[in-house]
């Protein structure tokens, strides 16, 4: 059994091959039963497990720990790890780092969605949060994107400055802000990761023809952008089930009757199984929008893909 370590895993997950795999492997069938949620302290803390699998491959269960009062002590709030079995025999094949391999596999999908949906002439990237996965969505994009500039949204400007420094250490070349209005009058393309409970996103201040990646927002009483939004914009996302049980300003829009289930034009393999002309961009002024709150079969084709780069 292997032990794949935080650098490791960001050392065999490239962006560009990683968003191809991500792209192949959703087009397979993938078994994933609902995850299960523990409550061990009787607080806030939480524990999530999400298994996924291939009959016959492999097997892949993440185990997710939640303890908001790490922030207060200067530890990470989220971390996970990721257990590899062999379908064939039951072995345990790996254990990896399950933190990195999310923060991975959640920019490249928020990239690869951008990549069905935004317009292909898109250059300018507005990524807004500060956290973990801010550097990773920028880094996504610039993988196959040919971007002409990267804006880090932030309310506390010095948060964005440390994402853009950290982006300059690898070579990426970004802005920091704290001018919200300003970001999405000039963005092709939005990325938004934050934990907002209150939408910050106005309609009216999202331009025509942008695609908005939400990635945050990942209960119901969350919301990045506003979900008056919705109406008029062509809505994606990675999973159906997941999104209409967890998506923040997916279910208030619904719930308000804004929108009605069968506007979640496709879900993320939908999307890249269809050759019809009808799904994704119809037009350079249309409003594209990806939510994702994440599902276990992201997770398992991310572990093939390292898998596979291990063995070669």
């Amino acid at each position: 059994m292997q032990f794949i370590v935080k650098d490791e895993v960001a050392r065999l997950t490239p962006y560009g091959p990683l968003i191809q795999a991500l792209a192949k492997g959703l087009r397979e069938p993938i078994e994933s039963p609902p995850r299960s949620f523990f409550n061990p302290n009787h607080d806030a803390s939480s524990v999530l497990i999400m298994p996924a699998w291939r009959p016959g491959r492999i097997m892949g269960t993440k185990i997710v720990s939640i303890w908001p009062d790490n922030n207060a002590k200067g530890k990470p709030a989220v971390s996970a790890v990721y257990i590899v079995n062999s379908c064939e025999d039951g072995t345990p094949l790996a254990v990896i780092d399950g933190t990195e391999l999310t923060l991975r596999r959640t920019a490249a999908v928020c990239a690869l969605a951008a990549q069905l949906l935004a317009r292909p002439t898109s250059k300018k990237l507005a990524v807004l949060g500060t956290g973990a996965l801010s550097k990773h969505l920028a880094m996504a994009h610039q993988s196959v994107f040919d971007l002409s500039e990267i804006a880090i949204w932030g309310r506390q400007l010095d948060k964005a400055q440390a994402v853009v420094d950290g982006l300059a250490q690898i070579g990426i070349s970004a802005r920091a802000t704290t001018d919200l209005q300003g970001t999405l009058a000039g963005a092709d393309m939005v990325a938004a990761a934050t934990t907002a409970t209150q939408p910050f996103i106005r309609r009216e201040w999202v331009q025509p023809g942008t695609h908005l990646g939400l990635m945050g927002a990942f209960t119901a009483n969350m919301a990045e952008a506003e979900p008056a939004l919705l109406p008029h914009a062509r809505l994606y996302v990675d999973s159906r089930e997941a999104v209409l049980q967890k998506g923040g300003e997916v279910l208030q829009a619904l719930r308000s009757g804004l929108i009605v289930e069968t506007d979640l034009r496709a879900e993320l393999a939908e999307l890249l199984a269809s050759s019809q002309p009808t799904v994704g961009r119809l037009s350079e002024q249309g409003t594209t929008v990806f939510k994702s709150v994440g599902f276990a079969a992201l997770d398992l084709v991310a572990a093939e893909y390292l898998m596979d780069s291990l063995a070669k």
